[in-house]
């Protein structure tokens, strides 16, 4: 009986460790959601935060569980999982978010929990309990979701700049200071959509595992799905500064017309992938988006430094939580 009741402690603490996770994740990214229309003066940093997780939540009703079953199944093995494997990936997960936190870094919390799940899954079990149909799916885009935004973003500028060539700049400027808001909802909207969904994958590991939820079911407890989108809800609304200041002033200057375009670009990308069930990194996809908006006017427009500096925090990212998830592994068998 003790036995039990302790394991049942063990799982209430670390589906409690993953809203923490859930919620860090809303305050990492939210420089994401509300960089462009911040930078560009639409929104006041304390307005655009209500506004982005308005539309984080909201997600909820809009997109499938397509992503919560990759990350639930997809990335590595379901009888291999328990909470050993969970509460290393989720120290992995963590940890890399608040260094690159700290530093201002804009890098993927998403991509930080599938480094930790493999780092952690391969501490146990070894290589062979990769799922790597999902792993290279989701590693794919890395490099998709950055390059979609990119072309996207750039494309709707060129096509704006060409119909509104006759156009006094200062309507322009006017029209598009109001159709931001429609881009940063979308926005928005396709991160809490991808990124809420990933704890939801998470949890629903950790509680199949446990016993707690069968293998078989098409999608997780209702309430896992409720305060998952809460929690990244509540966390935009707490913002990520320091990223907010790299992701609007750092890598390039943005008009309002330039907000809606990486905003846009961003947001069919976001779109895109979770109808693909692909976890993808917010930050990659909007850096894309940002980068190919800003180099429409001339490359110079963008500072390639730090867009460089961006990148390599994104190829770190999952070999570093995934090494650090493996020693959290460790420390948890010992722990409990």
């Amino acid at each position: 009986m003790q036995t039990a009741q302790a394991a049942l402690w063990v799982v209430v603490l670390l589906v409690a460790l993953a809203i923490v996770f859930d919620f860090m994740n809303g305050f990492h990214d939210a420089a994401n959601s509300i960089a462009t229309v911040v930078s560009t003066g639409v929104l006041r940093p304390t307005q655009a935060v209500v506004f982005a997780a308005f539309f984080n939540v909201v997600a909820v009703f809009v997109f499938h569980l397509s992503v919560a079953a990759t990350v639930g199944k997809g990335i590595v093995l379901p009888e291999v999982v328990d909470v050993h494997v969970v509460f290393g990936a989720l120290v992995g997960a963590i940890a890399w978010n608040l260094i690159t936190w700290y530093y201002g870094i804009p890098s993927s919390s998403s991509h930080a929990l599938i480094g930790g799940i493999v780092g952690a899954a391969m501490a146990k079990a070894g290589p062979s309990v990769l799922v790597m149909g999902g792993i290279l799916k989701t590693v794919a885009f890395i490099f998709i979701s950055p390059l979609l935004g990119f072309v996207l973003g750039s494309m709707m500028m060129v096509a704006v700049a060409w119909i509104f060539r006759r156009t006094r700049p200062s309507k322009v400027d006017r029209w598009f200071r109001r159709l931001q808001l429609v881009s940063a909802g979308a926005y928005s909207l396709g991160h809490g959509g991808n990124d809420a969904q990933k704890t939801i994958g998470l949890i629903w590991m950790l509680l199949i595992a446990s016993g707690y939820a069968a293998a078989g079911e098409a999608q997780p407890p209702t309430w896992t799905i409720v305060v998952c989108y809460l929690a990244i809800g509540l966390g935009t609304m707490f913002g990520g500064w320091r990223i907010v200041k790299t992701m609007g002033q750092k890598i390039t200057k943005l008009k309002p017309v330039g907000g809606f375009c990486a905003e846009t670009g961003g947001a069919l990308t976001l779109f895109f992938a979770t109808a693909l069930g692909v976890p993808v990194s917010t930050t990659h996809t909007i850096t894309g988006a940002i980068v190919g908006a800003g180099s429409t006017q001339r490359a110079s427009a963008v500072r390639w430094g730090v867009a460089g500096s961006i990148v390599w925090a994104w190829i770190l990212t999952i070999p570093a939580s995934a090494l650090v998830a493996a020693v959290a592994y460790w420390i948890s068998t010992v722990l409990f």
